[in-house]
């Protein structure tokens, strides 16, 4: 779907100047002085080309377009202009010509909305703060009183048929209760979600909070992809037509909102959250998918957008807020813009309601009858073998006054992590390979059934995130990845092969060619979904690239040998192989592959410099590796001796025991794992950086990456004490920001500004690996901005004060973002800031 983008990119407009070297006057002149400023260089050609005769970069162009966009007497100049047009030449006479404007296609018109309550200070923060952490309090009373009962009434059981029946009643209970109370919150605290602006940390905020931590913590959510999940959402309100099929883990809020329409597919990765956080207010709106409209994996579609009966929206692609795919029409790119070709999905199979039918009611009956009692019924078991715990129940002298009962403790989480860790080596090496062999490659199978299952299966039981993490960034990942069965060709081992965040469909079909560096957040999406069927097929990415960071590789990928593809790119699913070529953006066009400031390290990819350097990298990652184990194992250690703890209070305060349990283990991982970053960082801070990936510097910001953790962060989204967290990690961020889930991979090279509002999804990475060079600075977000749901904003960057970069957008190294600007895209650049939804996604 990118063949044209990528082919009418290269030849500059009619009209270029002769390849004399002297640049015209006016703006091609202008436009030779300000690069030349920016590379302090006493003269710029008109026809020298900014990467092979100048030796610029990305980050120089990026420096140039800001300087440019300053200059109020020279047209706008954005990154895609530049790698459009490689000479001053050529970009001046494009960014002077005026071409036609394309008619904008019509717009739905905006649903009326009511307006935001009064601007909340200081005071309401903090109450909503309040109200946060004792609806925590509360909710962990409930859980801790059930949780008790439940035991008791377990282990008064006699023989083990006997406990297993109590565990399978309990569980069922606990099961049908969890499941429940969301969709009664939801209900009664909220009624019918209707298109609103919701001022952030008000009343009116709390009981949305409320609903969506109950709505997104449902075990009903862990049945994402079958038809348990979109009857889940019919309960939330929800219009689900019959046959639709929804297999994105990120779960929408406002449901009564969300209309997806009969056979339609939303695939993973893909956000359709029906809200969206702006200028520290909580707008809500709908999204709706006519029959049959298919979208692809890892997009997002903003509220106020729609997709008409059969059409389909490409993978890595968005639709900002107005936009609308016409029935029948195929789009792709961020924002969204019809595509030339047809975007091709897997054929559909008979799969009827009954086979639906019986597929959930296996899938429930497994959770009830074999993963429940396990979990419910082992505790009361683990308690009755091992007397050091089950002692501390009884009443009487403490038991953690012994030193015996510290020493049992540490020797059960040191099984936990050194004897059943190797075990689920044993089951990654057998399990999967089992189930393998009975799915044939390009078969289409019809959903619900035997196959599917066993591809579900091994997509959970092979992406493990602890041990990825713990291989990633290092040599050892690549035995690792060939024990889950990737084909990796013949290795040329680097150390940083791959990055600590990789992900697939099947492991069996993914094929990485010899040469080939991958950062971190790669998904193989080597299955395809309808409404009705899958199919695996071979994904392979050729030798010798290089991938950026977040990228959905399909199963027709489109790239061959010698590719570059940047961050957030959308890979090309038809057309040409591209060989030899650099590609970014979405839709994807051509850059070139590498250029001069990245060869300076060639010397270290071959010969003694790879020898030594990689010998000396690899002590260090073991290193790095180790510490990650040990700081696995003190960590488990430590909720160990809480959960003790509790138990042991139980028998004087009762079910606060548990409650207070539950409060000390988020209280004790956040201070730990803050404690270890610190920790970690202490010494050598991460700081503006360019180096090759056989530096001591750049082995220590590996270190960094791997042995902290994150995932204790995902606690307080949405509330203040997110912003607490930021604070102790080092980051430099100013009142009430607003923080729904964004992802800081540097948290002490971020600064971000009073008031500003990050949505789920969105990242600010101030580092980039290209190749074996490495390359860090800082980014600033000032007062008042705003980053949509999935935007990326890469490293070297500044936001100025009010700006909002648009969902899905990627806003390159380098870049410089006016005041009061609306940027959106991949690349990101201006665009028109919007009076009505319709308009924001008006170029």
């Amino acid at each position: 779907m990118t063949a044209k983008q990528v082919a009418t990119l290269a030849p500059p407009p009619r009209g270029a100047p002769p390849r004399d070297g002297t640049p015209d006057t006016g703006v091609e002149a202008d436009l030779a002085e300000v690069l030349a400023e920016v590379m302090h260089l006493d003269h710029v050609a008109a026809d020298s080309t900014f990467f092979d005769d100048l030796g610029a970069d990305s980050l120089v162009m990026a420096h140039f377009c800001a300087r440019v966009r300053k200059r109020a007497d020279l047209p706008s100049v954005s990154m895609r202009d530049v790698y459009a047009h490689t000479t001053i030449g050529g970009l001046a006479s494009a960014v002077t010509a005026v071409a036609p404007r394309a008619p904008a296609e019509p717009t739905p018109a905006a649903p009326p909305v009511t307006a935001p309550p009064a601007a909340t200070g200081s005071p309401r923060y903090v109450l909503c703060g309040t109200l946060q952490l004792l609806a925590f309090l509360v909710y962990s009373c409930f859980v801790g009183f059930i949780g008790v009962e439940g035991y008791e009434w377990i282990s008064a059981g006699s023989g083990v048929l006997d406990v297993y029946l109590r565990s399978v009643v309990f569980g069922a209970g606990v099961f049908l209760g969890l499941s429940l109370l969301p969709i009664v919150a939801k209900w009664v605290l909220v009624g019918r979600w209707k298109p609103a602006r919701i001022r952030v940390w008000s009343a009116a905020y709390f009981r949305l909070w409320i609903v969506k931590t109950l709505v997104r913590s449902d075990p009903l959510v862990l049945f994402v992809g079958s038809p348990v999940y979109t009857l889940y959402l019919r309960a939330l309100g929800a219009r689900i037509g019959p046959g639709a099929a929804v297999f994105s883990r990120h779960v929408p809020l406002c449901t009564d909102l969300l209309s997806v329409g009969e056979s339609a597919v939303v695939r993973k990765d893909s956000f359709f959250t029906c809200y969206r956080a702006r200028d520290g207010v909580i707008e809500t709106g709908p999204v709706t998918l006519g029959k049959d409209a298919v979208v692809a994996e890892a997009s997002v579609l903003d509220i106020g957008t729609s997709l008409g009966d059969g059409a389909r929206l490409a993978h890595a692609s968005s639709l900002h807020s107005g936009q609308a795919v016409p029935a029948g029409e195929h789009w792709h790119g961020s924002p969204g813009q019809r595509a030339d070709t047809a975007y091709q999905v897997v054929e559909d199979v008979p799969c009827g309601s009954v086979r639906r039918s019986l597929h959930s009611v296996a899938q429930l009956l497994t959770a009830l009858l074999v993963y429940l009692p396990l979990a419910v019924g082992g505790i009361g078991i683990l308690l009755a073998e091992v007397p050091q715990l089950s002692g501390v129940l009884e009443p009487g002298p403490s038991i953690l006054t012994s030193w015996v009962f510290y020493r049992d403790a540490l020797i059960a989480s040191s099984a936990l992590l050194f004897v059943i860790a190797p075990l689920g080596f044993l089951v990654l090496a057998v399990v999967p390979r089992l189930l393998g062999r009975t799915i044939v490659p390009d078969r289409v199978y019809p959903l619900y059934g035997f196959h599917y299952g066993a591809h579900r299966a091994i997509t959970l039981l092979t992406n493990r995130r602890f041990l990825t993490r713990l291989f990633g960034d290092s040599s050892a990942v690549v035995p690792y990845l060939r024990l889950l069965g990737y084909d990796l060709s013949r290795v040329e081992q680097t150390g940083s092969n791959f990055g600590t965040e990789v992900k697939h469909e099947t492991p069996y079909l993914s094929t990485v060619g010899t040469g080939t560096m991958v950062a971190d957040g790669l998904s193989i999406n080597n299955a395809e979904f309808s409404s009705t069927s899958f199919r695996v097929s071979r994904t392979a990415v050729g030798p010798q690239n290089f991938l950026g960071n977040r990228i959905a590789y399909p199963a027709r990928g489109r790239t061959g040998a010698d590719c570059l593809l940047a961050t957030k790119v959308m890979v090309p699913v038809d057309g040409k192989v591209r060989e030899g070529v650099g590609l970014l953006g979405s839709p994807a066009f051509e850059i070139p592959r590498s250029v001069r400031r990245d060869s300076s390290f060639d010397p270290m990819k071959s010969g003694e410099g790879l020898r030594s350097g990689l010998a000396a990298k690899n002590r260090h990652n073991a290193a790095t590796m180790g510490l990650y184990l040990l700081v696995r194992w003190i960590y488990a250690f430590l909720v160990t001796l809480v959960v003790a703890g509790s138990a042991e209070l139980y028998t004087s305060v009762g079910t606060v025991a548990f409650a207070l349990g539950n409060i000390l283990v988020v209280l004790v991982s956040a201070a730990y794992f803050v404690l270890v970053e610190r920790v970690v960082t202490a010494f050598h801070p991460p700081a503006p950086l360019f180096c090759s990936i056989y530096d001591l510097r750049f082995w220590r910001r590996e270190r960094f990456w791997k042995v902290p953790s994150e995932i204790y962060l995902q606690l307080f989204n949405g509330t203040p004490f997110k912003n607490v967290m930021w604070r102790l990690l080092g980051v430099r961020i100013g009142r009430r920001v607003f923080d729904d889930g964004c992802h800081l991979t540097e948290r002490t090279m971020v600064s971000i500004g009073d008031g500003s509002t990050l949505n789920t999804g969105s990242v600010v990475q101030c580092h980039s690996q290209e190749d074996g060079a490495f390359k860090s600075d800082s980014s600033a977000i000032g007062a008042g901005c705003t980053l949509g749901v999935g935007a990326f904003v890469h490293y070297g960057v500044t936001l100025g004060a009010g700006a909002t970069l648009a969902p899905d957008s990627f806003l390159m190294k380098g870049e410089s973002v006016p005041d009061d600007t609306l940027w959106g895209g991949n690349p990101a650049r201006q665009i028109t800031r919007a009076a009505t939804r319709g308009e924001e996604a008006t170029r």
